[in-house]
């Protein structure tokens, strides 16, 4: 390649890759990655951040399998059970410390099994986070 070449392709190439993301995605299965689409697609990312860190929302990053906290004090288990509520039902708890509702979404049960599976894959291990 001449240097000429060179010049027109490492922008060309950081562009690319800067495109592509983080490059997280790696260390996600298929299905975790399609759920950190629905999540960055559906709006979820807006207050759960685009990686799962939280903002607004709870955090996802390291959310399975813990206890959460609802605002009336009781207490579950961040499953896939709870995980399915949460969505389809996103005012039946609410966590506490977070006071913006959680708006209705459209997913279907596929989407919410890829989120479930983002949720997973992020979880207290931190592998893929």
């Amino acid at each position: 390649m001449s240097f000429r070449g060179a010049l027109v392709f490492v922008p060309l190439a950081a562009l690319v890759l800067g495109a592509c993301g983080s490059g997280d995605d790696a260390d996600l299965s298929p299905q975790a990655q399609s759920g950190r689409s629905v999540i960055r697609d559906n709006g979820c990312s807006s207050c759960h951040g685009a990686n799962g860190q939280g903002g607004v929302g709870p955090a996802f990053d390291g959310l399975y399998g813990t206890e959460v906290t609802f605002d009336d004090g009781s207490t579950a288990i961040a499953d896939d059970a709870y995980i399915t509520e949460s969505i389809k039902d996103p005012g039946a708890k609410k966590v506490e410390g977070y006071r913006v509702p959680m708006p209705s979404n459209n997913l279907d049960d596929d989407q919410i099994a890829d989120v479930i599976a983002f949720i997973q894959e992020i979880g207290p291990e931190g592998d893929a986070g």
